[in-house]
């Protein structure tokens, strides 16, 4: 059926299965096992193209986890193999064949490391080495950039790196410290010998005579790793840098693309000292390189700003010239034109009209009230600062002649065609008449010979009153509806609380006090975390009189979310916020207990937040941290669970002595989880060799028959070791 198919439709098909991937990384396996066969080195060209290219996006793509990344590795050498040792290989394929092999090399030499049985695995990547370290001098501009790469990762590898903390570095960092002396394939003195002729290699290109522009890019982009992760090459490499000097071939005829390759290079080499001065300004060449980017900064403007230097000032050809003045400098006045502002017509007229001077009729048709009245205002401002000081003073010069005339001109007359009804010419001579006002008996009077009146039917107006109106219901929100809103109202909520600055006055503590009782963040806090833990209580159905929270993340409740984000909240900065952490789980432990305590059937929620909130912030301590201390001696409640991911710290030697402080202070603090506490620090005792003086002084101290159980285990120890030489001698 595959061979039926078209090259067209075959890349098609996986393009398709690169889609898949790309969207899920647990697919790689299966789609790689699936197209080794189709991009083998008897496949066509384009086939083969669209494999390398997969295969080094792969190795490449940070969303493959390193682990997977190293089995697959395992399965592609030696397609890698074939296509790179294949001389008339196309060159798209080998440039995607090194990138990929850039990319591996690390993994491969890690799993050898770890697995120094399989011989043959670590001879294909030798193979793939050698042959990309042979054609790196003699292939093209594309695969001699990725050939540098190539080696920039190959000196990574074999040399050594610095101390890698685990809790903070690269779990997947890869050096020659991590190859012990005795290992069967892999020899630390040749693997960093190769590494420091690699590293000459490269500088190389910095002492030739005749430099190219793209590889020195390339070179100095892969060296800036090179002197951050590998500080004991990184004055070597420094000093041959300083010693280059990119503009040297602009003494030669500057052509436009030699112009361009020596500002790339200037660039690119000044560019990287300077990042250098800024990552570390104390290091020892930080005044060389100071120097040398001043040096490499005035002979660029030298060399490519001589030809607009040497133009000196245009001499005028005539005198102070009109168009020479600005450049000149001369100070030469001319008079400011005539504004004229044109008379007003006869007639009436708007204010508007007044004070209107431009004489363009679509200015006049501008309706400035569609402006807001900051825009009016930054306009104004910036005609009244440019605007010349007589074209103003004309300018109101002519108005106020406009507002002259309009006061001497004589009153305008009434159109008797168009005068209002009821005006007359002696309308000025009219007076009212005044007559008196009747009094009580003269109104009886009139009021007893006025004729009956005659009952008219009442007209009422019509009933125009609103009727009763009410709104159709609202659509029942979904599940998944009522999670986003409520999702939206929590995040509101923390954007809240995290522009809150910190309380300068603690409110009243215990689990009875007010959650309101203050605008600021303990307020909050205590509403959060009480909506957390007591708004849902009771409504949980488990299936069990007492179950532990479920994991599930189909079944996230409200409280759950809010949970989580308390849980992000935390994890922060939890140094500073380790006091929310524990608010926070003191009311998960009093809701526990509550509704065990009311026999009701409930969910406990304490001890997984407990073990999460610890697990977040176990990976970030220092040795010198207080805050596991105050952590363990403030939560409501120690659990084995709790007191093993303490003991998990003494794994690292630096945090010994801050696991077993914790656990002294529960022990000295704490009655109630003594035995327990001391019980981990026995545990702790027999496991961990780093840890025994420490904790056997502790033991010694509070648990008693300890010190005579330890000197009768020694007492034993020699006795079983003079048995020994007994018997071997």
């Amino acid at each position: 059926m595959a061979a039926a198919l078209t090259v067209e439709q075959q890349i098609q098909q996986l393009d398709d299965a690169r889609k898949l991937v790309l969207s899920d990384a647990n697919y790689y396996p299966q789609i790689i096992q699936g197209i080794l066969p189709i991009i083998g080195p008897a496949a066509r060209v384009e086939l083969r193209r669209w494999g390398a290219e997969f295969l080094a996006e792969t190795f490449a793509a940070p969303k493959v986890a390193a682990q997977q990344k190293e089995t697959l590795a395992l399965m592609v050498l030696e397609t890698l193999r074939a296509m790179v040792e294949n001389p008339l290989e196309d060159t798209a394929v080998v440039k995607s064949v090194v990138q990929a092999a850039a990319s591996i090399y690390p993994l491969v030499f890690r799993w050898i490391v770890n697995n120094s049985y399989d011989g043959p695995t670590w001879e294909r990547m030798i193979a793939i080495k050698t042959r990309i370290l042979r054609i790196w001098d003699s292939a093209s501009a594309g695969v001699r950039i990725c050939c540098i790469k190539f080696a920039q990762r190959v000196v990574l590898v074999q040399t050594v790196g610095p101390d890698a903390d685990p809790r903070r570095g690269d779990p997947m960092e890869v050096s020659l410290s991590m190859v012990p002396q005795s290992h069967p394939i892999l020899t630390p003195g040749n693997l960093g010998a190769e590494a420091q002729g690699l590293l000459d290699r490269m500088l190389g290109v910095f002492q030739e005579s005749t430099s190219d522009a793209i590889l020195i890019d390339a070179t100095l982009n892969t060296l800036s790793i090179l002197i951050r992760a590998r500080p004991q090459v990184a004055n070597r490499i420094l000093n041959v840098i300083l010693n280059f000097n990119p503009l040297k071939q602009a003494n030669s005829p500057m052509t436009p693309k030699l112009r361009v390759m020596v500002k790339s290079m200037e660039k690119t080499t000044r560019l990287l000292l300077m990042n250098v001065n800024k990552r570390d300004p104390q290091n020892p060449l930080a005044g060389r390189i100071q120097q040398y980017v001043q040096r490499m900064m005035q002979s660029r403007s030298e060399i490519f700003d001589e030809a607009s230097r040497k133009r000196g000032p245009p001499e005028p050809t005539d005198g102070l010239d009109a168009a020479k003045r600005q450049k000149l400098g001369a100070q030469v006045s001319a008079p400011t034109p005539r504004f004229h502002v044109p008379p007003l017509q006869p007639g009436a007229h708007t204010i508007a009209e007044l004070f209107t001077v431009t004489t363009d009729e679509g200015l006049k048709a501008f309706d400035v009230s569609q402006l807001t009245a900051d825009l009016v205002v930054k306009i104004s401002v910036t005609i009244l600062q440019k605007i010349d000081a007589d074209t103003l003073n004309q300018a109101v010069d002519g108005v106020k002649l406009r507002y002259k005339s309009l006061e001497a001109a004589p009153p305008a007359s009434i159109n008797p065609a168009t005068a209002p009804l009821g005006v007359e010419d002696d309308d000025d001579d009219y007076e009212p008449d005044f007559f008196a006002a009747e009094d009580t008996e003269q109104i009886l009077n009139k009021l007893d010979n006025a004729p009956p009146e005659t009952e008219e039917p009442i007209i009422r107006a019509p009933d125009v009153g609103l009727k009763h109106f009410t709104l159709p219901p609202a659509p029942p929100l979904t599940a998944e509806q009522a999670a986003q809103i409520g999702q939206g109202t929590i995040t509101r909520v923390f954007g809240v609380m995290q522009t809150l600055d910190e309380p300068a006055k603690k409110i009243k503590s215990g689990m009875n006090r007010l959650a309101a009782s203050a605008y600021d963040r303990d307020a909050w806090i205590t509403i959060i975390t009480r909506l957390a833990t007591r708004a849902s209580a009771g409504l949980e159905e488990p299936a069990t009189p007492v179950k532990v929270e479920s994991n599930d993340p189909g079944s996230r409740s409200l409280s759950n979310t809010i949970r989580e984000s308390l849980y992000l909240y935390v994890l922060e900065d939890f140094r500073k916020r380790i006091d929310v952490a524990v608010a926070w789980l003191c009311e998960e432990w009093y809701n526990d207990k509550v509704q065990m305590k009311l026999g009701e059937e409930a969910v406990l929620h304490y001890e997984k937040w407990v073990l999460k909130v610890l697990d977040g912030i176990v990976p970030y301590l220092d040795a010198r941290d207080k805050v596991l201390t105050r952590f363990l001696s403030e939560i409501p409640g120690l659990s084995l669970d709790v007191l093993s991911r303490v003991k998990g710290l003494c794994r690292d030697p630096a945090m010994v002595n801050l696991a077993l402080t914790s656990l002294l202070y529960l022990v000295m603090m704490r009655p109630p989880v003594r035995d327990i506490a001391l019980d981990a620090v026995e545990d702790i005792w027999n496991t961990y060799e780093d840890a025994k003086p420490i904790a056997a002084k502790y033991l010694t101290k509070w648990r008693p028959g300890f010190a005579e159980r330890l000197k009768a285990k020694n007492d034993e120890d020699k006795k079983e070791n003079g048995t020994g030489v007994a018997v071997a001698a």
